[in-house]
């Protein structure tokens, strides 16, 4: 496997690979979290390739305390050739090369294969409680004006009735 970094034109190709690994959820469209990667420290986005075909990927960062590793993924036709470890370690050589005295990262709980897979490569779990807020609302794109909409009328209230002239044009 070739370890390169990622390119914009890798796009269509990563999105398909996290749909195919299951890493995609409706609440964060994978095309905001490339596109907002590409601004912060986009050198330690990687991707694996094999004859030209994109099978693995990897997003890091380091904020000069920790790092943090999101979006690993090998494509499930390429699991259990040690793809993922080889990617980590790549990745994990970077951060270091950066400073980075320690990597944080989170799975979801009822991922029994991919726990295992990071104990295998020397990851512990830490005595802490991951929590999040959300600070801007995502949703995948084709839904984005719908929940635009929904999220305006939360805000706002109900629209307002059409006064009664335009009732016969609704």
């Amino acid at each position: 496997m070739q370890i390169r970094p990622f390119l914009e034109s890798d796009e269509s190709a990563v999105i398909a690979l996290w749909n195919a690994c299951k890493l995609t959820r409706p609440w964060n469209d994978p095309r905001k979290d490339i596109a907002r990667k590409l601004t912060v420290q986009r050198e330690l986005f990687f991707v694996g390739v094999i004859d030209n075909d994109i099978v693995a990927s990897v997003m890091a960062a380091f904020d000069g305390h920790r790092g943090w590793i999101n979006y690993l993924a090998v494509h499930p036709d390429f699991q259990r050739r040690k793809l993922g470890a080889t990617l980590m370690k790549y990745v994990e050589q970077r951060l270091l090369d950066a400073g980075c005295p320690k990597i944080n990262l989170q799975v979801r709980s009822t991922n029994e294969n991919v726990l295992k897979f990071y104990r295998d490569i020397g990851y512990e779990q830490d005595d802490v409680v991951s929590l999040g807020k959300r600070l801007i609302p995502d949703a995948p794109a084709a839904n984005t004006a719908a929940s635009s909409l929904a999220s305006k009328r939360l805000r706002n209230g109900p629209r307002p009735s059409a006064p009664k002239r335009f009732e016969s044009l609704q």
